[in-house]
C-alpha cells in the first residue's frame, strides 16, 4: 500500500456486532446478553426461517416499525439458518447461563421463604456458582444479584462473539438494530476483532489526524482483500469544520435526540453521543463538527438510543472521561454502563446522585433520573446539571416529573437552572418491548401494557420547569431526526398524543414566559460568559 497521508472518509460508518447483532449494552453485557440471546434473538431468528417471506415484509411495512421482523431477504435465508446453528454451536455455554438463570430464580421463589438461606446455594445451577449471591430485602422477599465484573470473565461472556462493520453511509435507512442480523454485503468491510482493539482507534483517529494507508493496515491486522475495502474508505483531505472549536464565550450545540455539545475554551462536554454520518445531508451537525477532543461525555442511561455503541466506538481516543450512573451492583436487568464501556476500550467513571465533577470554570453534577424504565428497579440513570459558562444547564433526558418535588429538591442542593433540556416521549414502548428477555416469570399483558418506557408530559414537564425555575425549556430525544430510525423506529403524525403533550407545553410555557422551542436535527446557542 501507499504511503501517502490520509484521512477517513467523512461518512464512514461501524456497527459492532455480536453473532451479527448489532451489540447493543443489553446484547453485550453478559448476564443480559445470555438472556438475549435465547430467549429473544434466538426465537426470533426461528420464527424468521418458518416464514421468511413475512417477516421481510412485516420488517418494510410502516405499521410495524420497531416490531421484531428480521429484515432479511427470503432469498437469504439460507444464512439466517447457518447463522442459528453457529450460535446454537458456539454458544451453548451462554444458552445454558439462560436456562440456569431462570432456574434459579424458580428455585429461590419457591425455598426462599424468609428463613436462612445458607441451605440454597448447593442446590443453585452449577453455571452460577460464585457468581450471584441470594438475599432477602426487609419484607423478606428474595432476590438474586450478580457478581457483574466475574460474569465478564466467565463462560457467559465471550469476545469472541465480537465484530464490526465498516462502511460509507448511503443516506437510507439502515434495518431496525434490535430485529436484523447485519449479513455480509461487497460493500462492508468486515473485521473480526473485538471491540477495544487498538486498530479501531487508529482508525477512527485519522479523522483528525493524518495517517497512511499502511500504518492503518498494519493497525487492523488486514489481509490483502480487507486492505482492498480499506482504500475506498480512505481520503486525500480533511473535511473538518473550521468553527469546530470556541475561541470565547461559551456554546451548546444540539446535535440531534439526546446529544448537546456544551464548548468553552477550556473545556468541551457531550450528553448521550448520537451523530449522524451523513456529511451529505443539510441542517444538522455531522463527524466534521466534532471538536478534536472532549473532556467529558455524560451517559444518561443504558437505553439504544442514549448509549449508542457505534458512535462510541468514533470517539475511541478523543474522550477524557466518560460519566456514568453507577448501577445497583448485580440486579440483573441494570447492568453496569461502566464495564460495558470499559469493554470497548473506553475510559468511564462511576457516580452517584449529586457527585460532582469539577473543571475551570464549572461542575458537573449527577442529579437523580425518575422513571422511563417501566418501574423496574434500575439504578443506572442519571439526569446532570451542568455549570458551564456562567450557566446552569439541566440535562433531563427521559426522566420523568412524576415526582416534581423531587427537582424542588435539586434547585435548593445546587440553586436555579437557566436553560433545561427536558424529554417528552410521554407514550413510551411497554415494558415487554425492552425487557421480555429478562423476566423469567410472565407478566399478564394487561399488566405489562401498564408499564411503560415513558418521559414527562405536558403537566409535568411544567412542573420540572417551574421547580427548578428555569427560563429556557427546550425539548429534545423525541427520535424525529430522519438518520436515527434504524434505531429509534419512531414513528409520529400530527395526531399522536407525544406531540399533542408538546403543543400543550409550549403553550404553557408561552403564557409562563418561558423561552421554548422543540428541537430536531441542530440548533445553537452562544452567550459571553461573565
Amino acid at each position: 500500500m501507499s504511503d501517502e497521508h490520509v484521512f477517513l472518509r467523512p461518512n464512514t460508518i461501524i456497527e459492532p456486532l455480536v453473532d451479527r447483532f448489532y451489540a447493543s449494552m443489553y446484547a453485550t453485557a453478559p448476564v443480559m446478553a445470555t438472556m438475549t440471546l435465547a430467549n429473544r434473538l434466538i426465537p426470533m431468528m426461528e420464527s424468521y426461517l418458518q416464514a421468511p417471506e413475512w417477516h421481510f415484509r412485516g420488517s418494510r411495512d410502516p405499521k410495524f416499525r420497531g416490531g421484531f421482523f428480521i429484515n432479511v431477504d427470503d432469498k437469504r435465508a439460507d444464512e439466517v439458518a447457518a447463522l442459528l446453528a453457529t450460535i446454537r454451536r458456539d454458544r451453548a455455554d451462554m444458552i445454558r447461563f439462560a436456562e440456569a438463570i431462570a432456574e434459579a430464580e424458580k428455585l429461590v421463589l419457591a425455598e426462599a421463604t424468609g428463613y436462612d438461606l445458607r441451605p440454597l446455594y448447593p442446590k443453585l445451577p452449577a453455571e452460577l456458582a460464585g457468581l450471584v449471591e441470594v438475599t432477602y430485602d426487609t419484607n423478606n422477599a428474595p432476590s438474586m444479584h450478580f457478581q457483574e465484573p466475574l460474569v465478564y470473565k466467565s463462560k457467559a461472556y465471550t469476545e469472541d462473539r465480537q465484530s464490526v462493520q465498516i462502511s460509507v453511509e448511503t443516506g437510507i435507512e439502515r434495518p431496525f438494530v434490535m430485529s436484523t442480523p447485519r449479513l455480509p454485503s461487497p460493500d462492508v468491510l468486515e473485521l473480526s476483532i473485538p471491540f477495544h482493539h487498538p486498530g479501531l482507534e487508529a482508525l477512527f483517529r485519522s479523522r483528525v489526524r493524518p495517517t497512511t494507508p499502511g500504518a492503518l493496515r498494519e493497525a487492523l491486522e488486514l489481509d490483502d482483500a480487507q486492505a482492498a475495502q480499506l482504500s475506498r474508505l480512505l481520503v486525500p483531505e480533511s473535511a473538518l469544520a473550521s468553527d469546530r472549536h470556541v475561541a470565547a464565550g461559551a456554546r451548546i450545540r444540539y446535535w440531534g435526540h439526546a446529544c448537546l455539545l456544551m464548548q468553552t475554551p477550556d473545556v468541551t462536554i457531550m450528553t448521550d453521543p448520537f451523530i449522524s454520518a451523513d456529511t451529505g445531508a443539510t441542517g444538522r451537525y455531522t463527524y466534521n463538527d466534532l471538536p478534536d477532543f472532549i473532556d467529558y461525555v455524560l451517559i444518561t442511561h443504558g437505553h439504544s438510543d442514549h448509549l449508542v455503541p457505534e458512535t462510541l466506538l468514533q470517539l475511541r481516543g478523543r474522550v477524557g472521561t466518560f460519566i456514568v450512573p453507577r448501577s445497583s451492583r448485580g440486579n440483573l436487568p441494570d447492568p453496569s454502563l461502566a464495564l460495558y464501556l470499559r469493554s470497548y476500550g473506553l475510559p468511564a467513571i462511576e457516580v452517584n446522585d449529586f457527585d460532582e465533577v469539577e473543571f475551570p470554570g464549572g461542575k458537573i453534577v449527577a442529579t437523580p433520573f425518575f422513571g422511563e424504565h417501566a418501574d423496574l428497579d434500575i439504578r443506572a440513570k442519571s439526569t446532570y446539571f451542568v455549570r458551564l459558562g456562567g450557566k446552569s444547564i439541566f440535562v433531563g433526558a427521559d426522566s420523568s416529573g412524576v415526582d416534581p418535588v423531587l427537582y424542588r429538591y435539586v434547585r435548593a442542593h445546587l440553586g436555579r437552572v437557566d436553560i433545561a433540556f427536558i424529554g417528552m416521549e410521554c407514550d413510551g414502548a411497554p415494558l415487554s418491548w425492552q425487557y421480555q428477555p429478562y423476566l423469567t416469570k410472565a407478566l399478564p399483558k394487561k399488566m405489562a401494557e401498564t408499564r411503560k418506557m415513558s418521559g414527562s408530559d405536558a403537566a409535568q414537564a411544567a412542573e420540572i420547569v417551574t421547580e427548578l425555575g428555569a427560563e429556557e425549556a427546550y425539548i429534545y430525544a423525541m427520535g424525529e431526526e430522519s438518520w436515527l430510525g434504524h434505531v429509534m423506529a419512531t414513528s409520529y403524525n400530527e395526531d399522536s398524543y407525544q406531540l399533542q403533550q408538546i403543543a400543550k407545553f409550549e403553550t404553557w410555557c408561552a403564557n409562563k414566559g418561558v423561552k421554548f422551542a422543540h428541537l430536531l436535527d441542530q440548533h445553537e446557542w452562544n452567550w459571553s460568559q461573565p
